[in-house]
């Protein structure tokens, strides 16, 4: 279990008491491996998988030289770059039935999409633009060898590796992997994942709240996040600001799952106990990360008898669990799946519509609006109040403005970057 202290202590620039954001994402990402579990499944099972195989054709796609635009198959020597040519329609062409002959000097065949390129053509004219007299078709001046031909081989070659293991599959992907007739892949196995909410003041949705309760939105907001990333769920609902209750959740956690994610109980108040249970049933590197919203932020491992699961302790405050899950979970879930690339949407430099306080010395991630105004010019605002504990914030949304964490107040007209929500949540 120390492993993971060991790792992360050689790190450059790690301070457990005021960790930078990529500091907190590059230790936590060194700590970890990609579950080695592969099953096979069908292929139209596979969406959202991660392949655990690379893909390599066994055929050429397409299979033949082929029409791109339905029109007239012809030979490049019959036609004339600055006049007109009348060539003789022989036969025709149709994707799957293809035109038995060969074409001749002054020849031509009609040819649709997808047909197979008769013998001798080496050019398609799009029939848009000849003109037809029975059998006598018209070919204008101006038409280039190799237009409108798909040559055999052009998407995927027979040998030539197509998909890497550790690529999740989307539907362009499927796609792909269809098209070489492969019916069954071997993929990584889900990634199981453990999570629960803590405190007593939480009220499960259905029941009336009693005195000094709000109702537990963090299992629902986990649940819609974790079930975005494709893992097989555990949820062992709200346990209550009890040791032995968080010891049992724990081990529980720890003994059928790879990872656990919890909300609430990390900070230093006198009932936040996961802190304390994670380093005596593990280890645990406890973070007061230099960001706003999810300063406290826990990340170790469980044990629990020979099994362990990482854990990855987040703020009971509502946006904090979101930014804390965007900026490093869902990350490092995506890793130990077995994904190559987590897949985080790049930054955009946009001006600020509006002046927007900052704090030097951490890293901020307000809730904003990207819009675009009526003369096309993009500009992003933030939702108005930015409490952690705003949820409505994260609905109004469709992007974080992320201010770095030297950066000081924002004034009207000065670019922010901002993280799009779309690909991310």
């Amino acid at each position: 279990m120390n492993e993971i202290a060991r790792i992360v202590s050689c790190l450059d620039g790690y301070d457990p008491e005021a960790l930078h954001v990529d500091k907190a994402r590059e230790a936590i990402r060194a700590c970890l491996a990609p579950i080695e579990g592969i099953e096979r499944v069908a292929l139209r099972a596979a969406l959202g998988r991660v392949l655990a195989q690379d893909i390599v054709p066994s055929i050429d796609v397409p299979a033949h030289d082929n029409s791109a635009m339905d029109g007239y198959a012809v030979r490049a020597a019959d036609l004339k770059a600055d006049g007109e040519v009348v060539l003789e329609e022989i036969g025709s062409a149709f994707a799957g039935r293809p035109f038995e002959g060969r074409i001749g000097p002054g020849q031509c065949v009609r040819v649709m999409t997808g047909a197979v390129l008769p013998q001798g053509a080496d050019a398609v004219v799009v029939q848009e633009i000849v003109r037809v007299d029975g059998r006598r078709i018209t070919i204008p001046a101006g038409q280039k060898v190799a237009q409108n031909v798909r040559y055999a081989g052009e998407d995927l070659k027979a040998g030539v590796p197509v998909l890497k293991a550790g690529t999740a599959i989307r539907p362009a992907e499927l796609g792909v992997i269809g098209s070489l007739g492969i019916a069954e892949v071997r993929v990584k196995r889900r990634l199981r994942v453990a999570f629960f909410s803590t405190g007593d003041e939480l009220c499960s949705v259905g029941t009336p709240l009693g005195v000094g309760q709000v109702y537990d939105s963090n299992r629902y907001t986990l649940h819609g996040m974790l079930a975005r990333l494709g893992v097989e769920l555990l949820d062992l609902g709200v346990v209550r600001d009890d040791p032995a209750a968080l010891e049992s959740a724990l081990r529980r956690a720890a003994a059928s799952a790879d990872a656990i994610v919890t909300s609430g109980g990390v900070s230093v108040g006198e009932a936040d106990f996961v802190r304390q249970l994670m380093a005596r049933l593990g280890e645990v590197l406890f973070w007061k990360i230099a960001m706003r919203p999810g300063r406290p932020m826990a990340f170790g491992r469980i044990a629990a008898g020979e099994d362990s699961a990482f854990l990855f302790g987040l703020p009971g405050n509502p946006v904090a669990v979101m930014v804390t899950f965007y900026q490093f979970v869902r990350g490092a879930l995506l890793f130990l799946s077995g994904c190559r690339d987590d897949a985080v949407p790049p930054l955009l430099k946009v001006p600020s519509a509006t002046a927007l306080r900052k704090v030097p010395g951490r890293t901020e991630y307000q809730r904003g609006i990207l819009s675009r105004s009526a003369v096309g010019e993009w500009s992003v605002r933030n939702t108005g109040q930015q409490g952690s504990g705003v949820l409505r914030s994260m609905a109004e949304a469709n992007c974080f403005i992320v201010l770095e964490h030297e950066r000081a107040r924002v004034e009207a007209g000065e670019l922010v970057n901002v993280l799009l929500f779309e690909g991310l949540v």
